[in-house]
Parts: structure tokens; sequence; C-alpha cells
């Protein structure tokens, strides 16, 4: 057996422990926010805890990587959008998939508040996203395919907005998000494109029952 043939089970191993663990930590901190530590994540995830430190050499580091992750697939969206010819659509793509993609993220919100965005690579890759977003939204205002006050700003707080939505009806009325994303879009001036890529019917409205499930509730601690 040959070196090669030896090493190549180890690499895959850990790459899914590597996974495992990531995938882990995501879970954890949808559901319980910042707070896991290293330990707890290794015991969640059944790995011994030197696996976890051998991947991530403290809790900083598997934030950064989970942020990293991300927002290489933000970057590949924003430049698929950019490539679309027509200024409307491409930036209505990249409202719509990002969307998509925090509607099916709950941990998104946690690692990007505890992520180190003055550290290279994670500065350089928010700084680029930031330009490749000011250019969808100034083609699209310049098109006149938008309204003309829109801004890049704009798409972070229509991505807030949506990721709250999202995770109050995930267990009720989980595409309630796209809803309310398509009147938000309308508002900015961008209706739905009538070609096939993008005909996904509107969900309806919540009913009074789901209303009622979304509503706040106390705490344990308040009851």
């Amino acid at each position: 057996m040959t070196p090669d043939t030896t090493q190549r089970p180890l690499r895959a191993d850990a790459e899914r422990n590597r996974r495992l663990i990531m995938e882990t930590a995501e879970r954890m901190f949808a559901e319980r926010g910042a707070v896991a530590t290293l330990n707890e994540i290794a015991h969640e995830a059944g790995v011994g805890v030197g696996t976890v430190y051998r991947r991530f050499t403290d809790l900083q580091t598997l934030v950064d990587a989970l942020f990293t992750e991300r927002f290489t697939t933000f970057l590949e969206v924003a430049a698929a959008a950019a490539e679309q010819p027509d200024p409307g659509r491409a930036l209505r793509h990249y409202l719509l998939e990002a969307a998509r993609r925090r509607a099916q993220d709950r941990a998104l919100e946690v690692i990007l508040a505890h992520a180190d965005i003055t550290a290279e690579p994670i500065a350089r890759m928010r700084d680029d996203l930031g330009r490749h977003v000011d250019g969808l939204a100034e083609r699209a205002v310049a098109a006149g395919a938008v309204r003309e006050d829109f801004a890049s700003a704009d798409v972070y707080a229509f991505l807030l907005m949506i990721g709250t939505v999202a995770d109050r009806t995930e267990d009720v009325a989980p595409d309630a998000w796209r809803r309310y994303a398509e009147l938000l879009l309308t508002g900015f001036g961008l209706a739905q494109d009538p070609g096939p890529k993008d005909s996904a019917p509107r969900p309806p409205v919540l009913t009074d029952a789901q209303a009622l499930q979304i509503w706040p509730k106390r705490t344990a601690s308040e009851s």
C-alpha cells in the first residue's frame, strides 16, 4: 500500500469530522446563541474534544470558519446576479436568493454578531460583498429598475426583516417569508418577474390561528 492510499481515508475522515463539528455548532448556535463551548459542541457531535481542537483552536476560530463559509456563498450569489444583463432582474435575483438563504439559516445572525470582522480574510470578504451589493443597487437605480432612493443599506434592512419573519414562522408557516419578501420587492419597484425561473406562487397570508401561534410568549422565568 502506497503512502497516498493510506492518507486518503484520513483526509476524508478529517473532512467529515470538520463538517460534523460545523453543522453541530450551527444547530447549537441557532437554538442557544453563541454560548456553547467547544467541549459542549464535541459532546453534541459525538466526537472527542481533541478532534474539535485539532480542527478549531478556539470558539472564535470556529465562528470565523462558519462566517467565511457563508460569505463565500453570498459572494457567489452576488457574482451570479451581476452577470444578468437586466439590472432589475439582477438585483431581484440577489435579494430573493439571499433572503432564501437567510430564511433557512437561523444561525446566521449569531455568526454575524460574533465573527471577528476586523481579521483577514473576513474583513476583505465583507468589503467585497459590500462592493458587489453596491454595484447591483447602483446599476438598478441608474436603469430606473428600482425606486430612485433605493440604496445598498436597504438590502441589509430587507434581509433583517425577512430573517425575523422566517425565524418566527419557521414552525408554523415555513414559506411565509416569501410572501413578505415579494411585498417588499414590489415596494422597491421590483415586481414579480413572470419568467419561469421566478414563477413560484406567493404563499397565502397567515391565518388567525397561525398568527396566534407566533404571538410573543412569556419565557419560563416570567411565568
